[in-house]
């Protein structure tokens, strides 16, 4: 009989896909280790569940929940060094730094992530050309292996080790503590400006004029509009680019640090919402109104980094059968062609995501062993699940990536080929040798293990 510190939990990925059983162990306060699963299972450090395929779920295996990890060690309002917990949402940073003028150095598309979560993705955001990734960004964190040990990594003790547990996907072991660095801000608020363009040659331009005089620059781009016929190199988006500023009034400024209340998505619709229709008609919206809004304006910052986080549940869209997002990274010698390439093989599909987004990477050092960023282009868009049709798109859009010589993302992949990751990733051998051999995760055993 199993103990009861590991019932069994269906849990899913955020794209929804299966309905996976598990064992699940859930942390809090300061947990004693190893604190094993039942035996002959493999266990694998989950945190809020905002991965999109199999990275943070272990079928046939257990899992460690760390959202009850939540607590925070120290915070210097001085320097911006926070020392917390694994479990601690990046939402709940930002509530406690932002009123003291700090933000998180690089932040995703939602700030509901673990900073856990953000250390084992090694996650990016709109402003790799100037702070690069998360992980750049941490000065240490507590490991602790299935054998017992316990590892304070930093740049100066068990550098490797940090290096290895930076977009290791939580396979080195358990993250328990992170000690990070915080980006000082002039206020809660961003200027920013939406700039419309229709060929990836000006959004390159865009791209290269922006990124000295701006912090943060993405763009979304229509990925049906023009249809099979489209020119080559046409694409229809919009650029968006922008700098934290202190509020133009004091009411806005208090205003500006209370995240607006989301709306919630009750339940999940029979049939995906999102289809050709649907997303023909929100495109041509939204390039209207985006354009309509060109110039410079003051916002607060909930927008501009977390559109989606205005809808909670906005996964449910896609219906019972779910969604795969597909985010892959060109390199700069190739990423026009490149680029050009996987938007078309798109076109022809016929469908894709509303928030279609395009932006490039700057040539910075990797973080970690198994990191996404590089040097190029990346693009990543939601497909809804339509079975063997849609996989069909994945291998034409992994060939055009592969036949460049870029990478998917992990973080966001449920179906990626060994040989993919292999090409993609050409440390995963030096990163075998830090793996815990208790560590397994679905991800890991498509990509990773021999067995």
């Amino acid at each position: 009989m199993l103990p009861p510190a590991w019932p069994t939990a269906t849990l899913r990925a955020w794209g929804r896909l299966d309905a996976v059983p598990q064992r699940v162990n859930r942390l809090s306060g300061a947990p004693a280790w190893p604190v094993l699963p039942p035996q002959g299972m493999r266990a694998l450090p989950a945190g809020n569940g905002r991965s999109y395929g199999d990275s943070a779920l272990n079928p046939g295996g257990a899992l460690w929940l760390t959202r009850g990890l939540d607590r925070f060690i120290a915070f210097d309002a001085a320097s911006g060094v926070l020392r917390a917990q694994a479990g601690v949402l990046l939402a709940e940073i930002i509530e406690v730094a932002l009123p003291s003028g700090w933000f998180l150095p690089v932040t995703p598309g939602t700030r509901w992530v673990t900073l856990g979560g953000a250390v084992a993705n090694d996650v990016h955001g709109k402003n790799h050309h100037v702070m690069g990734s998360f992980g750049e960004h941490v000065r240490a964190l507590l490991l602790k292996r299935s054998d017992g040990s316990v590892r304070e990594c930093s740049r100066l003790q068990h550098a490797d080790w940090l290096t290895a547990t930076i977009g290791g996907l939580g396979l080195t072991g358990l993250i328990e503590e992170v000690e990070l660095q915080l980006l000082r801000v002039p206020g809660p608020c961003i200027r920013s400006e939406a700039l419309p363009f229709d060929t990836l040659d000006q959004f390159f331009a865009l791209a290269d004029t922006s990124e000295a005089a701006h912090d943060y620059t993405v763009s979304w781009i229509d990925c049906l509009h023009g249809g099979a016929h489209a020119a080559a190199g046409a694409v229809r988006g919009v650029f968006f680019r922008g700098n934290h500023v202190a509020a133009e009034e004091a009411e806005q400024g208090a205003a500006a640090l209370r995240p607006p209340h989301a709306r919630t998505l009750p339940m999940t619709p029979p049939v995906s919402l999102v289809n050709r229709l649907s997303l023909r008609a929100f495109n041509t919206v939204y390039h209207r109104a985006q354009v309509r809004r060109r110039g410079p304006r003051t916002t607060p910052l909930w927008p501009f980094f977390y559109p989606l986080d205005s809808v909670d549940g906005w996964n449910k869209l896609y219906g019972p059968r779910g969604f795969y997002q597909y985010q892959c990274v060109v390199p700069t010698a190739v990423q026009g062609a490149a680029t050009d390439a996987l938007l078309r093989a798109i076109r022809v599909w016929g469908s894709g995501s509303f928030l279609a987004v395009l932006k490039t990477f700057a040539d910075r050092p990797a973080a970690g062993l198994l990191s996404f960023p590089m040097a190029g282009t990346t693009l990543a868009l939601d497909f809804p699940n339509e079975g063997a049709r849609t996989l069909t798109l994945f291998e034409t859009l992994d060939a055009i990536v592969a036949d460049a010589g870029g990478r998917l993302y992990m973080a966001k992949d449920a179906r990626m080929s060994r040989a993919m990751f292999r090409s993609g990733y050409p440390r995963h051998a030096e990163f075998a040798g830090y793996r815990d051999p208790l560590c397994a995760s679905g991800l890991s055993r498509r990509l990773l293990d021999d067995d």
